[in-house]
């Protein structure tokens, strides 16, 4: 299954703006299969656990904060050389500096408001997989 599935997630900026059918036409368009995907509202202590990595970083209790404001979409894709396709698909965390035609480009507000998270390797995509569905390898 490596190399196979990656997890994303649209950010509460990208689902409050109405775009979850654009985004979600994107993705498909691009390749992937959607094997599974939810809606939910994060807590602040479940958007402290998911973003446990960056504890210690300043902005950390910002980034609860803005995680947990809002609805955001939970999905598993898959396609073969997922995670990296997808993050070519994403483009740079920061807007102004991804490609013309990336998600981030066309639908992301600013540096923390980037509509979309998009695993960075096949074990986060597994981690981060796990922490919203049951079990990613059984889809």
């Amino acid at each position: 299954m490596a190399g196979k599935r990656t997890f994303t997630m649209i950010k509460p900026d990208a689902v409050s703006a109405g775009n979850i059918g654009a985004i979600t036409k994107m993705i498909e368009e691009a390749g992937f299969r959607v094997v599974a995907m939810k809606m939910t509202k994060l807590s602040d202590e479940r958007a402290g656990q998911f973003y446990e990595v960056h504890k210690e970083r300043p902005f950390y209790n910002d980034l609860k904060k803005y995680m947990s404001g809002g609805h955001i979409v939970a999905m598993i894709l898959e396609k073969d050389n997922a995670v990296a396709d997808f993050r070519k698909l994403i483009g740079a965390t920061n807007p102004a500096n991804a490609e013309p035609g990336t998600i981030r480009k066309l639908f992301a507000k600013s540096v923390e408001a980037n509509a979309v998270h998009g695993s960075d390797s096949d074990e986060n995509a597994i981690i981060e997989g796990n922490f919203f569905f049951s079990r990613m390898e059984q889809f």
